[in-house]
């Protein structure tokens, strides 16, 4: 069975979801602790570190931390990073990566990830979209998804892309409002159900 750590509950909705359509088979348990992306961000991430410690311990299966900013200490502590198969992904697509945030937090671990997984022919383009975040937290979720999506086809307007990464799970719900786009826009939810199902 899959544990996931993931700091907002709805996170819980959207795997349980994804694994229904992608891999019906594949057991998911959820660890919700939305007060340590609170700590992450203030900078007291490395006190969260037996927490996360302690969940890994007791997971009797895959440990996937769905949360990007927290990715690189979970990954220390034996979890599979919610975007590394994304970012695998979007290596692997290589050229113009357009790479999409919404947490300050996150920028460096995605950008990080990408570069450490990219070639000197690709390039990284981050956008970050600060104005979305307010409107996840206040739970309205289709106009954060809307916001997102508005903002990715203004920039692709301006300067085109192979690819687009969309860094944070959160954001995943844009992606299907911008499938007429011609190009791949990849989530790392979706991502990552494929790969844990052994078709990613």
């Amino acid at each position: 069975m899959a544990l996931m750590l993931h700091t907002a509950e709805v996170h819980v909705a959207t795997f349980d979801a994804l694994r229904d359509s992608l891999a019906p088979s594949l057991p998911l348990r959820h660890a919700v602790h939305p007060d340590w992306l609170e700590d992450a961000r203030a900078g007291r991430a490395e006190t969260l570190r037996p927490k996360i410690a302690r969940l890994a311990a007791e997971a009797d299966g895959p440990f996937i931390c769905t949360c990007t900013t927290l990715g690189p200490l979970a990954e220390e502590l034996g979890a599979l990073r919610v975007d590394r198969p994304m970012m695998e992904t979007a290596a692997g697509i290589g050229g113009r990566i357009l790479m999409v945030y919404v947490l300050e937090s996150t920028r460096a671990p995605s950008l990080e990830l990408l570069e450490s997984l990219t070639d000197a022919g690709t390039t990284l383009r981050p956008l970050a979209l600060p104005a979305a975040w307010p409107l996840f937290e206040a739970g309205e979720t289709a106009r954060f998804h809307s916001h997102i999506a508005a903002a990715i086809r203004t920039a692709l307007s301006r300067e085109s892309a192979d690819v687009v990464v969309l860094a944070q799970a959160s954001m995943a719900g844009a992606a299907s409002q911008l499938e007429g786009l011609g190009l791949p826009i990849l989530s790392s939810p979706h991502q990552a159900i494929l790969s844990l199902a052994g078709q990613g």
